[in-house]
């Protein structure tokens, strides 16, 4: 089963039900012939208006190994939290590590943002793009799962830019800073 947008075409590889400490989510794994991305799902969204909606990338550091030098973690618990308030909403979880760089980009800059420097400026420092993101799997995900508009739990435009590009309504933001 896929759907074609963008000239690209991501296929829902499986799904199953997820407990979380901000209640069940349905996980949906999906592909689009490069990466695995996944979307949690609580409640139904399907032809819904302003689902809550969280696109965020994966982050090692915060994730795996619980650094506290940058706020990725806090930011995904907050949509998390948010999303169980409202009783519907949805998390698309990209693999785009160090903002699409990779972590060699993301260990290569810590020593600048150490001193200080943004994280975004760090990366330059060493030779890589201050955000190399693609959010247009994002786009793909909520036009597959038919979502008719969302309220973006987000700090970042580019996300709400690249998801109205590709035909997404977003009727919102909500900012997910500490």
């Amino acid at each position: 089963m896929g759907f074609f947008n963008t000239n690209k075409m991501i296929v829902k590889l499986a799904e199953t039900n997820i407990k979380t400490k901000f209640g069940e989510f349905k996980e949906s794994l999906f592909y689009n012939g490069q990466k695995e991305s996944h979307a949690l799902v609580m409640g139904n969204i399907e032809d819904e208006e302003d689902v809550l909606c969280r696109v965020h990338s994966s982050c090692i550091f915060a994730h795996h190994f619980n650094s506290i030098e940058c706020d990725c973690r806090e930011q995904m618990e907050i949509s998390q939290q948010l999303i169980q308030k409202a009783g519907k909403g949805i998390v698309i979880w990209l693999e785009q590590e160090g903002k699409g760089n990779g972590h060699f980009a993301l260990i290569k800059s810590i020593e600048h943002k150490k001193k200080g420097v943004p994280q975004a400026e760090a990366y330059e420092k060493v030779g890589f793009n201050k955000d190399a993101r693609d959010f247009t799997v994002a786009a793909e995900i909520l036009a597959f799962l038919k979502v008719k508009s969302v309220k973006m739990l987000t700090n970042n435009p580019n996300k709400v830019a690249t998801l109205t590009k590709h035909g997404i309504i977003v009727t919102g933001i909500q900012k997910t800073e500490l």
